[in-house]
C-alpha cells in the first residue's frame, strides 16, 4: 500500500508539473521576479533611510548635550565664584551625567553609522544585481518571443499547429460529406431513371408520356441504324432478298373484274 501511495503521489506531482509548465509563461515569471527584486531594493532603501534618520537624531542629541555641558561648567564656575559651593557641585554633577550620556550616544551613533554603511553597500549591490537582471530579463524575453514566433510560423508551414490541424480535419469532414452527398444524388437519379422513384418536379402523368416518347425515339433510332447497316451489305445479298419477295413461277396476279 505504501508503494502504491507513493506512485500515485508521484503521478499527481508529474501531472501538476506538466499542467504548470503548460500554463506558465517565462516572460511573466521574469517580470514577477524583477518586481520582487525591486520591492526588496525598496525595503533596503527604506531601512537605510530609517537608520540614517536615527543617526542624525543621535548626532543632534550629542550636539545638544555638548552645549549643555559647556553651560553647566560655566554655571559651576560662577556659583563657586559667588560662594555657592552647593550650586557649583550640582552643576558639575549634571555636567558629569551629560558627559556620560554623550559617551553612550556616541557608541550608538557609531553602531548606526556601521549599519548605515552596510545597508548602503547592500543597496548598491542589490541595485547592480537588479539592473543586471533587468537586462538579462529583457534579453530572455526577446529571445523567447522570437522563438515562439518562429515556432508558430514553422507549425503553420508544416501544418502541425492545433488551429491548422482543426482546419484540416474540418476540410476532410467537408470533403467526405460532399462525396456522400454526390453519391446519394447519383443513386437517386438512377432510381428515378429506372422508374423506382417518381420525379416530384414533374406534373402528374408527365413521366408516363415522357417514357413513351423515349421508347418511340429509341425505336426510330433502331430502325435508322438497321437501314444503315442494310445499305452497307454487299450487293450479292440484294437478289436473294428480292427472290424472297417475288418468284417467277407465281406470275402476275390477276385483277378481279370490276
Amino acid at each position: 500500500m505504501a508503494g502504491i501511495t507513493q506512485r500515485i503521489g508521484a503521478l499527481f506531482r508529474t501531472k501538476a508539473h506538466k499542467a504548470l509548465d503548460r500554463a506558465e509563461d517565462p516572460r511573466e515569471v521574469l517580470d514577477y521576479s524583477y518586481e520582487r527584486q525591486l520591492e526588496m531594493l525598496q525595503r533596503v532603501r527604506r531601512g537605510l533611510a530609517d537608520v540614517a534618520t536615527s543617526r542624525k537624531h543621535v548626532e543632534r542629541q550629542v550636539d545638544q548635550l555638548r552645549e549643555s555641558t559647556g553651560r553647566l561648567e560655566d554655571q559651576a564656575q560662577q556659583a563657586l565664584t559667588g560662594g555657592r559651593e552647593d550650586l557649583a557641585r550640582e552643576a558639575l554633577t549634571r555636567r558629569t551625567a551629560a558627559t556620560a550620556k554623550i559617551t553612550e550616544l556616541r557608541e550608538q551613533q557609531a553602531s548606526l553609522q556601521a549599519q548605515e554603511e552596510k545597508l548602503t553597500q547592500a543597496a548598491q549591490r542589490l541595485q547592480a544585481q537588479t539592473d543586471s537582471f533587468r537586462t538579462r530579463k529583457e534579453t530572455i524575453k526577446a529571445t523567447y518571443t522570437s522563438a515562439e514566433a518562429q515556432t508558430r510560423v514553422t507549425e503553420a508551414v508544416s501544418g502541425i499547429g492545433d488551429e491548422l490541424g482543426e482546419v484540416g480535419l474540418a476540410t476532410q469532414r467537408a470533403r467526405d460529406k460532399t462525396e456522400q452527398m454526390q453519391a446519394r444524388a447519383g443513386a437517386l437519379d438512377e432510381l428515378i431513371a429506372s422508374g423506382a422513384l417518381e420525379d416530384a418536379t414533374l406534373p402528374a402523368g408527365q413521366d408516363d408520356m415522357q417514357a413513351e416518347l423515349e421508347r418511340v425515339s429509341a425505336d426510330q433510332d433502331v430502325e435508322i441504324e438497321l437501314a444503315r447497316m442494310k445499305a452497307q451489305l454487299p450487293s450479292a445479298a440484294a437478289p436473294t432478298e428480292t427472290e424472297g419477295q417475288d418468284t417467277p413461277e407465281d406470275g402476275p396476279e390477276e385483277q378481279a373484274p370490276s
